[in-house]
Formats: structure tokens, sequence, C-alpha cells
């Protein structure tokens, strides 16, 4: 999941804005275990609140709905400020100091190769630790600096690339193909040919060498998945280099639980938000300061503002906490 640039200003000790991934997903598990929930601070809030912007979405959109909204909430948009386009959300630039130069993410992975679809093995899974990652970068980066992309090692499971061939690449994040079929959600790019070629010629060459690489051998005598492969996320350039906005409050935990695909963890996670992080921006909705808070599932993210706090707001707050707040699930159903 992308997280908060480096380069814009230091964040305010309590942003006002609360933007929680996962909130709501679309599998069936997760849609039972809704009904479930019982969350009377997010509902307290919700009432506290209206309705604004619905970035309506599907299931199938490379951009997750909660990467779409913290794009906006730190104003990365594309030159003509309106929204960056699905999949061409320029992450990993963001995070640089050269934010107008074209750079990516390369994660090493491992894709489980069935007999009808091939599905990418969440990073936790993995378990590839430094040494062995180095291992691969090294063998790597070399054959990447021949083809224009310059590699620098970020973390064991994300590696920093830098490019012209990594312009106006379209690709998908890493937690909306975790666990999944990864066919539908391959990179491409019209706008750039050349840079796709380069791309997959990069794809298969990591293939061959992680192969024969003395890493493959060792993890496999050990029981472990071997690295078979490169997600490329986050590419593209910063149209506007313009300092962004600070970042909302952005908590993990239904994320982790949601990509885990363990629904009673998620909602273990959401009994902690409702104890947490809700009751501390609904004191200050309750306070008259101006609050947000977007909800994000795997299709569509919602937010909400402060309601208006004048006489005629208050009366119609009044008359809707006298009808009965609806159940919080409802609003986290339709994401």
């Amino acid at each position: 999941m992308p997280v908060a640039p480096m380069a814009p200003p230091a964040p305010t000790p309590l942003p006002s804005h609360l933007l929680i991934p996962f909130a709501s997903a679309s599998a069936p598990d997760c849609q039972a275990a809704l009904k479930g929930l019982r969350l009377p601070q997010l509902e307290a809030l919700l009432g506290e609140l209206v309705p604004a912007a619905l970035d309506a979405g599907d299931d199938h959109s490379l951009s997750l709905p909660h990467e779409r909204a913290l794009a906006r909430a730190l104003g990365l948009t594309q030159a003509d400020g309106s929204p960056c386009e699905d999949g061409l959300i320029p992450w990993a630039a963001a995070h640089s100091a050269q934010p107008a130069t074209p750079q990516a993410w390369l994660s090493p992975c491992h894709f489980q190769v069935g007999m009808e679809r091939v599905s990418l093995l969440p990073l936790e899974q993995l378990a590839l630790d430094e040494p062995e990652s180095r291992a691969l970068f090294d063998a790597l980066a070399p054959f990447c600096a021949e083809d224009g992309v310059t590699l620098r090692f970020d973390s064991a499971t994300r590696w920093h690339a830098s490019g012209e061939p990594l312009r106006d690449i379209a690709c998908a994040s890493l937690d909306r193909v975790s666990g999944r079929q990864v066919d539908a959600w391959m990179a491409e790019s019209p706008r750039n040919p050349g840079g796709a070629q380069v791309l997959k010629r990069l794809q298969s060459e990591a293939q061959m060498l992680f192969y024969t690489h003395p890493v493959h051998d060792a993890r496999t005598a050990h029981g472990l998945f071997p690295v078979n492969g490169l997600w490329l996320s986050g590419a593209g350039a910063v149209a506007s280099p313009t300092p962004l906005r600070p970042p909302p409050t952005l908590p993990d935990t239904l994320r982790q639980a949601a990509l885990r695909a363990d629904w009673a963890a998620w909602a273990q996670a959401w009994a902690e938000l409702d104890a947490t992080h809700i009751p501390a921006l609904l004191e200050r909705a309750r306070r008259g300061e101006a609050v947000t808070l977007t909800l994000c599932g795997e299709r569509s993210a919602q937010t909400w503002v402060s309601a208006p706090r004048g006489g005629a707001a208050r009366l119609g707050r009044l008359f809707k906490n006298l009808l009965g707040t609806p159940p919080a699930w409802k609003a986290l159903e339709p994401l």
C-alpha cells in the first residue's frame, strides 16, 4: 500500500482526515462478517458528518480506492490538476527528491502457477530476507542498467527503479493483486510502447536469472517459496512537482488482515479502530472542528465531512438522531 511520501511537509500531530483502507472488501466472507460488526463510535461519528465525494469504481481498477483517495488528499494530480489516471499514480517518484524523473518500485515475488491461473503470493508469505534479496538485486541490476533502468536497493521486498522506460506505465499495486490471478493487472502502456517492451524483457530475464540463481535452490531446499519474478508498481513521474499536502491518518490494521483474508482479525481490527481512532475524530467533530472521514473498500471510497453548525443544521441532526442511526455495515457494504 502506498504510504505518505517523504517529500511533503511534516504532518500535524493530529490530522483532521482519517482515511481507512479496506474498510470493506468484496470477498463473501468479509461481506458476511460486516453484518456482525458492532461499531457504535463509527455510527455516532457518521451521525455528526454529512456525505461528500463518492469515488465509485469496480473490482478491476488498477488503483485501489484508498490509493486514489490518498493521492487526492496529498494533492498528487496530473499537470492540469485533474486526478491521476487509473494505474498511473507515481508513488515512487512522489517519494523521491527528483519527482519529475520516471520511477517505480520493483518487488521480487513468487508467482503461483496453476492449471488455469497464475496468482501472486502475498509478500508477507514469501519471507524473503535481506541477504537473499540483495543477492538477487545484485544479479539483476546490470541487466536493468543495459536497458536504461537504474536500480537502488530499498528493502528486501521493494527495490527502487528509475529511468525513461518507466514513464506512463500503468500498473496495479501489490494491494490489488496479492493472492489474486494477475492476468488482468499486468503493466501496460499504450503511450510508451518502447518502455513496455523493455519491462517485459526485464521480466523474462529476471525469471530466468532467478531460476538459475543459488538463492532459488537454497530456498527450495528449506521449503520456502522461490523468487520467480518481479512486480512493478507505483510507476511514472510527478507531472507537477509542487509540495504535497500533509498526509491523513492512515491506519493499516484492516489492510493487513484483508490481504491475509483473515476476516476474524479484520473484524477485531475494526473493533480496535472503533475504540481508538474513531472516538478521537468524533470528539473533534463534536467540538465543531472541521474533520474528514474516508472509508475505502475494493471498489469505491466514500468521504464524509463536518456538517454545518448553524441552528437549522443542529435541528436536522437532532431529527436524524431521533430516527435512529443506521448500523455501520450499511455504510460499509457498498464499498
